[in-house]
């Protein structure tokens, strides 16, 4: 069971993501400040640690930091209120591989969380399986489901919907899109990703009942596998 450090000097935050994170399997350990959490750090080496910045006693940078100069290889996330581009770019620029924006969906960061846990995984334990909040993709069988709901996925279909499950609550551009699964075939235009994205939607009609994610189109930017909810769907 992979174990998550969470550091967050709020209780109530620090508690619902505990709560969260071991209904979704994991194992937590918790810190509420930068000498405790780098305590804990080093006597049980996380799978992963989630980070807040403001700490009362220094900073999630130092967090973070401390723990790249020590050689942790696990994925960092921070998840702070600081919303500037600047506050952004520092804590990638200490070796975090992501920064989620409180008020936050808990679903977002768990799928994100699973995403970079999978990337780290060793070129000898190939992936067979992604999700993104209750949706499950099983890349060996190309069996996609949420809930009671599930689909067969052709091969283009799924590597289609893994790409967008990479990147949930994040427009993926149809020209990224193209330039990853069609570019190399020749004799193709953009519209494909359109009959594609159709078709995905078609098939995952029913997972929204589940409580699945919707894929929906960001005018002008793309397309999207959105947790989020209808207050915040374009």
């Amino acid at each position: 069971m992979t174990r998550i450090l969470i550091v967050e000097d709020d209780i109530d935050i620090r508690g619902m993501l505990a709560r969260g994170l071991e209904a979704e399997g994991f194992s937590v350990g918790m810190a509420g400040c930068v000498d405790d959490a780098l305590t804990s750090a080093r006597d049980e080496v996380p799978g992963a640690v989630v980070l807040d910045i403001n700490l009362p006693d220094g900073s999630g940078h130092d967090v973070c930091r401390s723990l790249r100069e020590g050689g942790y290889p696990g994925p960092i996330l921070f998840l702070s209120a600081r919303d500037e581009i600047r506050d952004r770019a520092e804590g990638l620029a200490l070796g975090a591989d992501d920064y989620i924006v409180k008020p936050f969906v808990f679903d977002e960061l768990v799928a994100r969380l699973r995403t970079h846990l999978l990337r780290r995984q060793s070129a000898d334990e190939p992936v067979s399986r992604i999700s993104a909040g209750k949706l499950v993709l099983d890349l060996d069988t190309r069996q996609v489901s949420c809930g009671e709901a599930n689909a067969r996925l052709t091969p283009r279909e799924a590597e289609l919907l893994a790409m967008l499950m990479e990147s949930v609550n994040r427009p993926v551009s149809r020209g990224d899109i193209f330039d990853k699964l069609w570019a190399s075939q020749g004799g193709l235009s953009l519209n494909v990703v359109d009959v594609y994205i159709g078709y995905l939607r078609s098939k995952m009609a029913d997972f929204v009942r589940f409580g699945g994610p919707v894929l929906v189109t960001v005018r002008g930017r793309g397309f999207m596998l959105d947790l989020r909810g209808p207050d915040y769907r374009h």
